[in-house]
C-alpha cells in the first residue's frame, strides 16, 4: 500500500542510529529539515492558538488562490482511483477557522509543530502499525478538533499518502464548520444507513485531504459507536486509506472516545495549557489501555515560538542542538 511506500521514504530520508531513540531537537531550523524532535511523550510539544493575520488568504498555493467562490463548488468530475462517489472542493480560505494554521498559516511557528507532530508519528510507524489514529481530550474546548484537522491536512501533503479525517463527536460535530463547508451527510447518516460511506466522504483539495463529517447531530452515539456497523465503516476506511485520524468526544464526559480508541491502533491526547486540570488527566488515563496511547500535546502554550526571522538572523549550531 502507499501507507509503507511513505514510511520506507521517511525511513531512507530519516535513517535512525538507534532504533529505540529518537533524537530531541527542537528548533525550528530542525523541523524545517523534518528532523524527528523527540518522542510523543517530550514535554516540549507545545502548539499556540495564533490569530489569523492580515493577507492570510495569499498564504495557500496559488492553485487554491486562483478559484475563490462564495461557497464552495464542485471540480469537474474525475478519476478518483478507486473511491467512486466521492465528490472534490477547493477549500476557501476566507471561511476557515483562523485556528487552521496549516491552512491559514503554513509557514508560520505555530504549523511547523505540527509538521514536527506529523514526522513523529510517521517515525512511529516504522515500529508499530499505525493506520488508525483517535484525537482525543479530557474536556471541551481543548483543541482537539483543531489538532485533528491540522494534523489531517499536513498527512495529506505527504507524498503518495491517501487520508481521511472522521468527524466522530456526534454530539457536536465541528470539522465540516471549521474548514467552512456544508456537508450533505456524514458519519450519523452513514451509521442509521441513511448514506453511504463513499457518498459522504468529500475530497478537500488542494491538500486532497478525504473528510468524513459528522452528519446530524445525534445522543446515542455509544450505541452507534460499539456496534458492528462502526467496525465495518472502519474495516472500509483502512482499506482505502493509508491514514484514518479520528477527532473522538471528550474522554472525561463520554465513553465515546474509550470506544474509539479500543478499535483503532493509537490515540493522542491533546492538554489545554492552564485550563486542563492534573487530576483529569489522571483519572482519564487510569481507564485507557496504556498499549495505545502514543502521548498528549500540550495545546494554547503562552510559551513563544520563534518566527521566519530565525532563518535570517538567529545563531544555530547544527552539531549542538538546542533542547528543551
Amino acid at each position: 500500500m502507499k501507507f509503507l511506500k511513505t514510511i520506507q521514504k521517511y525511513e531512507s530520508e530519516f535513517p535512525a542510529e538507534r532504533e529505540d531513540i529518537l533524537d530531541v531537537e527542537t528548533s525550528v531550523d530542525a523541523l524545517a529539515d523534518n528532523v524527528p524532535a523527540g518522542s510523543l511523550f517530550a514535554p516540549d510539544l507545545r502548539i499556540g492558538a495564533p490569530r489569523a493575520e492580515n493577507g492570510a488568504k495569499d498564504r495557500l498555493p496559488p492553485e487554491a488562490n486562483a478559484s475563490r467562490p462564495q461557497t464552495l463548488v464542485p471540480l469537474e468530475p474525475r478519476e478518483l482511483d478507486e473511491l467512486p462517489q466521492v465528490q472534490s472542493f477547493f477549500v476557501n480560505i476566507e471561511k476557515v477557522n483562523p485556528r487552521l494554521v496549516s491552512i491559514t498559516e503554513p509557514r508560520s511557528p505555530y504549523c511547523e509543530e505540527y509538521r514536527n507532530l506529523r514526522t513523529q508519528i510517521l517515525h512511529r510507524s516504522r515500529k508499530r502499525k499505525l493506520q488508525a489514529i483517535v484525537i482525543a481530550s479530557v474536556g471541551p474546548t481543548e483543541g482537539k478538533s483543531v489538532t485533528a484537522a491540522n494534523l489531517s491536512w499536513l498527512f495529506a501533503q505527504a507524498d503518495g499518502t491517501r487520508v481521511l479525517m472522521i468527524d466522530s463527536d456526534l454530539r457536536r460535530p465541528s470539522l465540516a464548520a471549521y474548514l467552512g463547508i456544508e456537508a450533505r451527510s456524514g458519519l450519523s447518516e452513514v451509521l442509521s444507513d441513511k448514506a453511504s460511506l463513499m457518498g459522504s466522504i468529500v475530497h478537500l483539495q488542494p491538500a486532497g485531504l478525504y473528510l468524513l463529517p459528522g452528519g446530524e447531530p445525534r445522543s446515542d452515539v455509544a450505541e452507534l459507536i460499539s456496534g458492528p456497523r462502526f467496525s465495518e465503516i472502519l474495516k472500509e476506511a483502512r482499506e482505502y486509506f493509508d491514514f484514518v485520524i479520528i477527532d473522538a468526544p471528550p474522554l472525561g464526559i463520554f465513553t465515546d472516545a474509550s470506544l474509539l480508541i479500543n478499535q483503532t491502533d493509537g490515540a493522542l491526547l491533546v492538554i489545554r495549557a492552564d485550563h486542563t486540570k492534573y487530576k483529569d488527566v489522571d483519572r482519564v488515563l487510569d481507564s485507557l489501555p496504556r498499549e495505545r496511547m502514543l502521548g498528549t500535546i500540550l495545546n494554547q502554550s503562552e510559551v513563544p515560538l520563534m518566527d521566519e526571522s530565525y532563518y535570517k538572523y538567529g545563531l544555530y549550531d547544527r552539531n549542538e542542538p538546542v533542547r528543551a
